[in-house]
């Protein structure tokens, strides 16, 4: 518990102030997905597939919304890598597995899924599905990790999906991609890692960073943001993860 605060301490303190580089990582997907959203027409009756704590449902107040869980997740999972602690999907609409959703075909004319693909055995079978779901010239949103740590297990399946797992699978459903934005870079994502350096030593060594270890960490971050600033397509590498916009053919 004193490591904890203490990390928290030195965090707000030494690392934080002045360093923005490696914190946009949620900012940026809700941004995206808010206007991707808006482009939605009013009354269209939109599915939230894997929709968990409704994270997303006040940005679609002109949308007829359902969201659809397997409502299994409790926040403490497995207890093993990064859990929530606390999740309550007790506002579900549909409670079913994401690959056999009880709607008739071509039920709704757009479907979101964020941050979910990772936690699904077989990814590829949910946009099998999505596919049976959407209505001819329907909108299809979705977000996924290209690199993620284990989380919400023991329902943690990949670390993540490049841009071709979604040009390929969503082609072979009868989907057209027409847009696929990289959120953040390689340096930006190395960044978010490094702050969470502290945490992860506190809880998988037992061991508290000295102060200079703090300002060390700070320094590497300013470098990184230096050369994020000069950045060109580092996304190609490694980032945050795929915003992807799709239209049912």
């Amino acid at each position: 518990m004193l490591r904890k605060l203490y990390n928290k301490v030195m965090n707000r303190i030494i690392i934080r102030p002045n360093c923005k580089i490696g914190l946009n990582n949620e900012k940026n997907r809700i941004e995206w997905i808010e206007k991707a959203l808006k482009r939605i027409p009013k009354g269209s009756r939109i599915l939230d597939a894997g929709a968990g704590e409704l994270q997303y449902k006040k940005y679609c107040a002109h949308l007829n919304y359902v969201s659809q869980d397997f409502s299994e997740y409790d926040g403490t999972g497995d207890g093993s890598g990064l859990q929530m602690k606390k999740w309550n999907c007790d506002k579900i609409d549909i409670v079913s597995d994401i690959i056999n959703i009880p709607e008739p075909d071509l039920s709704f004319d757009a479907i979101m899924c964020t941050e979910v693909l990772e936690h699904i055995p077989h990814p590829e079978l949910a946009i099998k599905e999505f596919s049976r779901l959407i209505k001819k010239n329907g909108h299809l949103i979705l977000t996924a990790p290209f690199c993620s740590l284990t989380h919400f297990s023991p329902y943690h399946f990949y670390t993540g999906f490049n841009k071709y797992f979604y040009l390929n699978i969503l082609n072979e459903n009868g989907f057209k991609v027409i847009e696929s934005t990289p959120n953040g870079n390689y340096f930006e994502y190395l960044a978010q890692e490094l702050m969470r350096l502290p945490e992860i030593a506190c809880k998988y060594s037992k061991y508290s960073l000295s102060v200079y270890e703090y300002y060390f960490i700070k320094v590497l971050l300013k470098v990184l943001e230096k050369i994020s600033k000069k950045d060109k397509r580092s996304f190609e590498l490694l980032n945050y993860g795929y915003n992807v916009y799709a239209i049912k053919l």
